[in-house]
């Protein structure tokens, strides 16, 4: 990065360097040939030639010729495009004389390889200087652009310099996207681990209690163990189903069984399954269903798993108390679905990730809140596969608001 940016300046510097060597060129060539002019209005008109520099440069286009005696715009106009064709000078001009009676710009021309201005709209161009005297002006309206262009290999060079920055740009994006992947995995596989690492130490030790010959003397003892593992298998079983599930949404393999839908029961339903772990929390859900309208075409299936992810990760995410409110409302074209808790709530900088797939939270080797950091996204797809929206409303430790925004039949 220093050295792509230390070429960058070093570029900058000699294009800087090479235009400044162009335009004193320039200028040099102008107040040559308009010195010249000047000598041969002098000796034409019989008047002693003037020892100073009658050439003076009002501007970086802009030059003016004193000259003490009356000008005959056509000879100045010939001598000028004369000179200029001596000196390889190409790049358009105007020039116009002072008339000192009037005290105003008076004739002039406008020459250019492309169009040719009226007199009036020239002489309109040539600024007016305080003098008394005799003096025209030579005003060169596009000699920055000529001499640009004019430079040749210092801009094919910056062209490719441009390119080159903008490939290293890119292989950088690519870099620290990859590096961002990676961590991700390594976040899952780590998640993953500790997910399947409980369940299968439990069935382990059930089996191995289960291996004593003893333990059928005792069917009760027998009965709890082949029903720990019966639990932990299930709970095997649904850890496997949501990363399956994921990869079937990312593909786009899944098939949504969309029918006419009471969202209301949906929600009673969800919430009925959630209330063990509720209990066990000791927390407590209100429900305010409101909605007037909250008939709505969805895939039950995956619409209970959605209000049932953010109903548990209510749960799980509370250090106190859980305190979930569900609420409800509708308009004439949408329906909205409120879930408001009162857990740690989320970052600003988090919530722009939250619903990336297996992105959770860092919280470092502590793994106190178990999950894969597929919920979320889950959620998100189901949504935006039913033409919804979802979004967030969170402050660290002042609890989350999650919305979700439905149209109605």
């Amino acid at each position: 990065m220093l050295s792509i940016g230390g070429i960058t300046i070093i570029q900058v510097y000699w294009v800087r360097k090479a235009f400044d060597l162009k335009e004193n060129q320039f200028n040099r060539d102008v107040n040559s040939a308009l010195r010249a002019v000047a000598t041969q209005l002098y000796t034409i008109n019989k008047n002693a030639i003037s020892e100073n520099n009658p050439v003076v440069q009002i501007s970086s286009n802009y030059f003016t010729v004193n000259i003490n005696t009356p000008i005959d715009n056509n000879l100045l106009g010939f001598l000028i495009k004369n000179e200029f064709k001596k000196k390889n000078i190409t790049d358009e001009y105007e020039y116009a004389t002072y008339d000192c009676m009037e005290q105003c710009m008076v004739g002039g021309n406008y020459f250019s390889p492309k169009k040719i201005l009226d007199q009036q709209e020239t002489i309109a161009t040539i600024p007016l200087l305080q003098n008394d005297g005799y003096y025209f002006g030579v005003q060169f309206p596009h000699v920055e652009a000529t001499l640009i262009s004019q430079m040749g290999i210092w801009g094919f060079s910056s062209a490719v310099l441009f390119i080159v920055i903008l490939f290293f740009v890119y292989t950088l994006f690519v870099i620290l996207k990859q590096r961002r992947l990676s961590e991700v995995q390594k976040d899952f596989i780590n998640n993953m681990t500790h997910e399947f690492k409980t369940p299968i130490s439990t069935i382990a030790i059930s089996t191995e209690v289960l291996k004593q010959p003893s333990i059928i003397q005792t069917p009760e003892r027998l009965l709890n163990y082949a029903t720990i593992i019966q639990t932990e298998n299930n709970r095997l079983q649904q850890q496997v189903e949501r990363v399956l599930q994921m990869a079937r949404l990312e593909k786009q393999d899944i098939e949504l069984k969309k029918e006419v839908s009471d969202i209301h029961e949906l929600i009673q339903s969800a919430v009925n399954n959630i209330n063990l772990s509720l209990h066990e929390k000791n927390g407590a859900i209100e429900l305010q269903l409101n909605a007037q309208s909250h008939q709505l075409l969805v895939d039950k299936l995956h619409f209970t798993n959605v209000i049932f992810n953010l109903l548990d990760n209510a749960i799980k995410y509370s250090d106190s108390i859980p305190t979930i409110k569900v609420i409800t409302y509708s308009t004439q074209k949408n329906f909205t679905l409120e879930i408001i808790d009162n857990g740690i709530g989320i970052s600003s900088e988090n919530q722009k990730k939250i619903f990336h797939r297996f992105y959770r939270i860092p919280t470092g080797n502590i793994h106190d809140v178990k999950g894969f950091g597929l919920g979320l996204s889950y959620v998100k797809l189901i949504v935006e596969a039913h033409k919804g929206k979802i979004s967030l409303t969170s402050e660290p430790m002042k609890g989350s608001t999650f919305g979700i925004n439905l149209p109605l039949l």
